[in-house]
Parts: structure tokens; sequence; C-alpha cells
């Protein structure tokens, strides 16, 4: 139970980064995620 969970999570993560993807182009995209990825460390 608690893996489908996190199947569904996961999916909806991954389909919410495609979204902002297209919507916003590569770069944002890209820009985004290094700074998020700057702030966890």
């Amino acid at each position: 139970m608690l893996l489908l969970a996190g199947t569904g999570v996961g999916g909806l993560v991954v389909i919410g980064a495609l979204a902002l993807w297209f919507h916003y182009g590569t770069q944002v995209f890209f820009e985004m995620i290094r700074t998020g990825f700057i702030a966890c460390f």
C-alpha cells in the first residue's frame, strides 16, 4: 500500500515537472532545478 502511494506521488511529481517544462521552456526548468538543488545543500 505504501509503495503504491509512493508511486502515485512520484507520478504526480513527474507530471508536474513535465507540465512546467512545456509551459516555461527548458532554460527556466533547469534554472529552477539548479536553484532548488543549491537550496537543499
